[in-house]
């Protein structure tokens, strides 16, 4: 499936936001209206897509490396946290 306008607006997004200042949150509400969490969810199902690996591969490779460290670190969080 072909990139949606709203999903190449994602991937500029995650490339430039620092360059908006200010909490990501926030530029996240101002710039797509979308509570972060709800916007993590979507970018998270893109960043899973063929269509957006082609798109802009060094960044989806970063953003799936970031995702899956921190999901890696919670699950040994919660594993510790488990075992005691």
């Amino acid at each position: 499936m072909p990139l949606t306008d709203r999903d190449r607006a994602f991937l500029a997004f995650e490339a430039e936001w620092r360059r908006h200042g200010g909490a990501k949150e926030e530029a996240i509400r101002a710039e797509f209206g979308l509570a972060p969490a709800r916007y993590y969810q979507l970018l998270g199902r893109l960043i899973d897509t063929a269509d957006a690996l082609a798109a802009d591969p060094m960044l989806v490779r970063r953003l799936r490396r970031a995702r899956d460290g921190a999901a890696a670190s919670r699950e040994a969080r919660l594993g510790r946290t488990a075992a005691r």
